[in-house]
Protein backbone atom coordinates (compact mmCIF):
# COMPACT_ATOMS: atom_id res chain seq x y z
CA UNK A 1 0.00 0.00 0.00
CA UNK A 2 1.00 3.28 -0.76
CA UNK A 3 2.23 5.40 2.55
CA UNK A 4 1.77 9.34 3.02
CA UNK A 5 3.39 10.24 6.02
CA UNK A 6 3.03 13.40 7.54
CA UNK A 7 5.58 15.78 9.76
CA UNK A 8 2.91 17.16 12.57
CA UNK A 9 4.93 20.16 13.72
CA UNK A 10 4.34 23.66 11.62
CA UNK A 11 3.27 21.19 8.91
CA UNK A 12 -0.38 19.51 9.98
CA UNK A 13 -0.71 21.94 12.27
CA UNK A 14 0.41 25.82 12.84
CA UNK A 15 2.72 25.27 15.24
CA UNK A 16 4.59 23.51 17.03
CA UNK A 17 3.11 20.98 19.68
CA UNK A 18 6.16 20.50 22.19
CA UNK A 19 6.64 23.94 22.70
CA UNK A 20 3.36 24.56 23.12
CA UNK A 21 2.97 22.05 25.85
CA UNK A 22 5.82 23.82 27.88
CA UNK A 23 4.47 26.95 27.58
CA UNK A 24 1.17 25.61 28.65
CA UNK A 25 2.88 23.76 32.25
CA UNK A 26 4.39 27.28 33.00
CA UNK A 27 0.81 28.92 32.79
CA UNK A 28 -0.83 25.83 34.37
CA UNK A 29 1.78 25.87 37.18
CA UNK A 30 2.61 22.44 36.52
CA UNK A 31 5.98 23.50 36.58
CA UNK A 32 8.70 26.37 37.78
CA UNK A 33 7.38 28.60 34.75
CA UNK A 34 10.67 31.55 34.73
CA UNK A 35 13.11 28.39 34.57
CA UNK A 36 10.91 26.04 32.71
CA UNK A 37 10.11 28.74 29.88
CA UNK A 38 13.86 29.84 29.43
CA UNK A 39 14.86 26.68 28.77
CA UNK A 40 12.26 25.81 26.13
CA UNK A 41 12.69 28.53 24.38
CA UNK A 42 16.17 27.91 24.37
CA UNK A 43 15.81 24.09 23.14
CA UNK A 44 13.24 25.80 20.17
CA UNK A 45 15.77 27.50 19.07
CA UNK A 46 18.17 24.77 19.14
CA UNK A 47 16.12 22.35 17.00
CA UNK A 48 15.33 25.76 14.40
CA UNK A 49 18.68 25.39 13.75
CA UNK A 50 19.38 22.18 13.68
CA UNK A 51 21.70 21.78 16.80
CA UNK A 52 19.04 20.29 19.23
CA UNK A 53 20.52 17.81 21.57
CA UNK A 54 17.40 15.28 21.62
CA UNK A 55 18.00 13.27 24.81
CA UNK A 56 18.56 16.39 26.86
CA UNK A 57 15.35 18.01 25.67
CA UNK A 58 13.45 14.85 26.31
CA UNK A 59 14.68 14.55 29.79
CA UNK A 60 13.53 18.37 30.53
CA UNK A 61 10.49 17.82 28.66
CA UNK A 62 9.32 14.46 30.06
CA UNK A 63 10.55 15.11 33.75
CA UNK A 64 7.11 16.48 34.88
CA UNK A 65 5.63 13.12 33.32
CA UNK A 66 7.60 11.80 36.01
CA UNK A 67 5.45 9.49 38.95
CA UNK A 68 2.55 10.15 37.23
CA UNK A 69 -0.05 7.57 35.71
CA UNK A 70 -1.36 8.26 32.56
CA UNK A 71 -5.35 8.68 33.29
CA UNK A 72 -4.11 10.76 35.80
CA UNK A 73 -3.05 12.98 33.17
CA UNK A 74 -6.02 12.80 31.04
CA UNK A 75 -7.81 16.03 32.01
CA UNK A 76 -4.79 18.35 31.45
CA UNK A 77 -3.66 16.24 27.92
CA UNK A 78 -7.35 17.00 26.94
CA UNK A 79 -7.10 20.82 28.25
CA UNK A 80 -3.86 21.42 26.19
CA UNK A 81 -5.45 19.99 23.17
CA UNK A 82 -8.45 22.44 23.68
CA UNK A 83 -6.53 25.21 24.26
CA UNK A 84 -3.76 25.07 22.77
CA UNK A 85 -4.32 22.71 19.59
CA UNK A 86 -7.58 23.27 18.57
CA UNK A 87 -6.76 26.87 17.41
CA UNK A 88 -3.81 26.10 14.95
CA UNK A 89 -5.67 23.69 13.44
CA UNK A 90 -5.97 23.72 9.53
CA UNK A 91 -8.97 22.82 7.58
CA UNK A 92 -6.00 22.88 4.38
CA UNK A 93 -4.47 20.09 6.21
CA UNK A 94 -7.32 17.88 6.86
CA UNK A 95 -8.25 18.31 3.46
CA UNK A 96 -4.82 16.94 2.41
CA UNK A 97 -5.38 13.69 4.89
CA UNK A 98 -8.46 13.30 3.22
CA UNK A 99 -7.35 13.17 -0.21
CA UNK A 100 -4.75 10.81 0.49
CA UNK A 101 -7.41 8.35 2.29
CA UNK A 102 -9.37 8.54 -0.65
CA UNK A 103 -6.73 7.22 -2.35
CA UNK A 104 -6.35 4.23 -0.61
CA UNK A 105 -3.07 5.62 0.90
CA UNK A 106 -2.10 3.87 4.23
CA UNK A 107 -1.40 7.57 6.51
CA UNK A 108 1.49 8.36 8.53
CA UNK A 109 2.42 11.16 11.26
CA UNK A 110 6.38 10.84 12.23
CA UNK A 111 7.34 13.30 14.70
CA UNK A 112 10.19 14.12 16.99
CA UNK A 113 7.60 15.72 19.24
CA UNK A 114 6.84 12.59 22.44
CA UNK A 115 3.82 10.36 21.61
CA UNK A 116 2.08 11.54 25.14
CA UNK A 117 2.00 14.95 23.62
CA UNK A 118 1.05 13.44 19.81
CA UNK A 119 -1.34 10.54 20.16
CA UNK A 120 -4.59 13.07 20.53
CA UNK A 121 -3.48 15.28 18.48
CA UNK A 122 -3.47 12.72 15.63
CA UNK A 123 -6.51 11.25 16.79
CA UNK A 124 -8.02 14.95 16.38
CA UNK A 125 -6.87 14.77 12.96
CA UNK A 126 -8.27 11.18 12.44
CA UNK A 127 -4.92 9.87 11.64
CA UNK A 128 -4.72 6.28 13.64
CA UNK A 129 -0.86 5.66 12.59
CA UNK A 130 1.98 7.86 14.63
CA UNK A 131 5.14 7.26 15.24
CA UNK A 132 7.01 9.60 17.99
CA UNK A 133 9.42 9.86 20.66
CA UNK A 134 7.77 7.04 23.10
CA UNK A 135 7.98 7.55 26.79
CA UNK A 136 8.80 4.72 29.15
CA UNK A 137 6.13 3.40 31.83
CA UNK A 138 7.08 1.32 34.42
CA UNK A 139 4.69 -0.41 37.06
CA UNK A 140 1.91 1.89 35.72
CA UNK A 141 3.63 5.24 36.11
CA UNK A 142 5.88 7.41 33.37
CA UNK A 143 9.60 7.70 34.39
CA UNK A 144 10.24 10.52 32.51
CA UNK A 145 12.61 9.04 30.05
CA UNK A 146 12.43 8.48 26.60
CA UNK A 147 12.48 4.55 25.05
CA UNK A 148 13.09 3.18 21.41
CA UNK A 149 14.49 4.45 18.85
CA UNK A 150 14.06 8.47 19.08
CA UNK A 151 11.71 9.98 15.63
CA UNK A 152 14.72 13.10 15.25
CA UNK A 153 16.73 13.77 11.91
CA UNK A 154 17.99 10.16 10.73
CA UNK A 155 16.01 8.54 13.92
CA UNK A 156 12.87 9.22 11.62
CA UNK A 157 14.39 7.42 9.06
CA UNK A 158 15.58 4.52 11.20
CA UNK A 159 12.09 4.14 13.03
CA UNK A 160 10.67 4.11 9.21
CA UNK A 161 12.48 1.46 8.41
CA UNK A 162 11.13 -0.44 11.79
CA UNK A 163 7.70 -0.06 11.10
CA UNK A 164 8.41 -1.17 7.66
CA UNK A 165 9.78 -4.26 8.74
CA UNK A 166 6.73 -4.83 11.34
CA UNK A 167 4.04 -3.75 9.59
CA UNK A 168 5.66 -5.54 6.25
CA UNK A 169 5.31 -2.32 4.39
CA UNK A 170 7.63 -1.13 1.35
CA UNK A 171 8.47 2.89 1.04
CA UNK A 172 8.01 2.33 -2.75
CA UNK A 173 6.04 5.21 -3.82
CA UNK A 174 5.45 6.69 -0.57
CA UNK A 175 4.94 10.59 0.02
CA UNK A 176 6.22 12.39 2.72
CA UNK A 177 5.18 16.36 3.87
CA UNK A 178 7.38 18.32 6.37
CA UNK A 179 8.42 22.00 7.03
CA UNK A 180 11.88 21.58 8.39
CA UNK A 181 14.82 21.01 7.05
CA UNK A 182 15.51 18.60 10.36
CA UNK A 183 13.38 16.03 7.92
CA UNK A 184 15.46 16.11 5.33
CA UNK A 185 17.26 12.25 5.76
CA UNK A 186 13.31 11.10 5.50
CA UNK A 187 12.71 13.93 2.64
CA UNK A 188 15.80 12.36 0.91
CA UNK A 189 14.50 8.53 1.41
CA UNK A 190 11.02 8.83 -0.21
CA UNK A 191 9.79 8.95 -3.80
CA UNK A 192 7.80 11.74 -3.17
CA UNK A 193 9.40 14.77 -1.15
CA UNK A 194 6.74 17.41 -0.62
CA UNK A 195 7.90 20.67 1.31
CA UNK A 196 4.92 22.19 3.38
CA UNK A 197 5.51 25.88 4.65
CA UNK A 198 9.28 25.08 4.50
CA UNK A 199 12.16 26.94 7.09
CA UNK A 200 14.48 29.12 4.92
CA UNK A 201 16.97 26.08 5.07
CA UNK A 202 14.51 23.82 3.62
CA UNK A 203 13.00 26.16 0.92
CA UNK A 204 16.65 26.54 -0.17
CA UNK A 205 17.39 22.96 -0.61
CA UNK A 206 14.28 22.08 -2.09
CA UNK A 207 14.48 24.75 -4.38
CA UNK A 208 17.99 23.32 -6.03
CA UNK A 209 16.74 20.28 -6.21
CA UNK A 210 13.22 20.90 -7.56
CA UNK A 211 11.44 19.49 -4.83
CA UNK A 212 7.04 20.26 -5.27
CA UNK A 213 5.94 23.25 -2.66
CA UNK A 214 3.49 24.13 -0.73
CA UNK A 215 1.07 25.68 2.03
CA UNK A 216 -1.56 25.10 4.23
CA UNK A 217 -1.90 28.30 5.89
CA UNK A 218 -4.86 30.17 4.99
Amino acid sequence: MTLAIFDLDNTLIAGDSDHLWGEFLCDRGVVNGENFRARNAQFYADYRCGELDILAYLDFVLAPLAGRSPDSLRALQAEFVDECIRPIMLPAAARLLAQHAEQGHRRLIITATNEFVTRPIAKLLGVDELLGCAVELRDGVFTGRATGTLTYREGKVQRLREWLRDENEEIAGAWFYSDSHNDLPLLESVDNPVLVDPDDTLAAVGETRGWPRLSLRE
